[in-house]
């Protein structure tokens, strides 16, 4: 009978890398910089509010990184290692997912249930991305942009209580605008994807059709933000970001694949910012 939790080796020490070592800053930074930015959005911050949907998104994420580890290796055979056993990753699945109960329900007492209602879905689809939502071209692409997209509305709504017009606005062009750099992103991978039958974007219809689909989400959601500053959703000066976007997809549109996913995302930091000082200084407000 399996006991072990690390295939490391037994012990407090060897056990804690193991489970630390599924936190990957990288893909978890973003959601957390999501709630907090749909935080800003409502206004003044409560830091209980702000702190539970943080914790949320954490143990949801984490829920996604060990789920995914535990396929691709226990499941698929995909990967040639993994630091858990298979009990350990069970027991780390239930721990997270009761961490999240855990700041669902305390968020539900001093938030309400619009967002609770907002944050679950996270879980979901953290919890479903392997196998079930990574082999369809649709929701391998956009489960990730969908999770950053709720984790904007959920941290809106832990302040408020409500929706409102700016952070749906946001959750829109950041689900569209990611889902173009992820569709480019697993362009990366598309001889591995494509001999193990993994159906990505590049897969189904090509890496090179699969940049034209990627550009065109890009632009969508570019168009998008000048749409919003025009109906005024979002200030005038939102589509500075636009400018500041566009000029990194152009440089990135010559790149290969790993070098372009590295600039789209430096340039997506960059295209969050200025739309944060747009929406909270409204610099060109006097002027229109």
């Amino acid at each position: 009978m399996e006991l072990a939790l690390a295939r490391g080796g037994s012990g407090i020490a060897v056990t804690s890398q193991a489970y630390l070592s599924q936190v990957h800053p990288v893909f978890m930074l973003p959601p957390l910089a999501a709630s907090l930015f749909g935080a800003l959005l409502g206004g003044v911050v409560d830091p209980v509010s702000a702190t539970l949907h943080v914790l949320a998104m954490f143990s949801a994420v984490y829920t996604a990184h060990i789920k995914d580890g535990y396929v691709d290796f226990y499941v698929r055979d995909e990967d040639d290692d993994h630091p858990l056993t298979s009990r350990g990753c069970r027991l780390g699945l239930a721990a997270s997912t009761a961490a999240f109960a855990v700041c669902c329900g305390l968020l539900l007492s001093v938030a309400g249930w619009v967002a609770v209602a907002l944050t679950v879905p996270t879980w979901l689809v953290a919890y479903h991305h392997a196998p079930q939502l990574d082999t369809n071209p649709v929701t391998a692409t956009t489960g990730y942009p969908l999770g950053i997209a709720l984790s904007i509305l959920g941290g809106y709504a832990a302040q408020t209580g409500a929706l409102a017009g700016i952070p749906l606005g946001f959750a829109i062009v950041f689900l569209v605008l990611l889902s173009g750099i992820k569709v480019i992103d697993d362009a990366q991978d598309y001889d591995y994807d494509r001999s193990i039958a993994k159906r990505t974007v590049a897969v189904v219809v090509g890496p090179e059709r699969a940049y034209t689909v990627a550009y065109g989400l890009m632009a969508t959601a570019l168009l998008v933000v000048v749409a919003f500053a025009t109906l005024r959703i979002f200030p005038p000066a939102s589509v500075l970001a636009v400018v500041a976007f566009g000029a990194v997809a152009l440089a990135a549109r010559r790149a290969e694949p790993e070098l372009a996913t590295m600039l789209l995302i430096r340039g997506t930091y960059v295209f969050l910012a200025v739309l944060v000082a747009a929406v909270w200084f409204e610099p060109l407000e006097g002027f229109v």
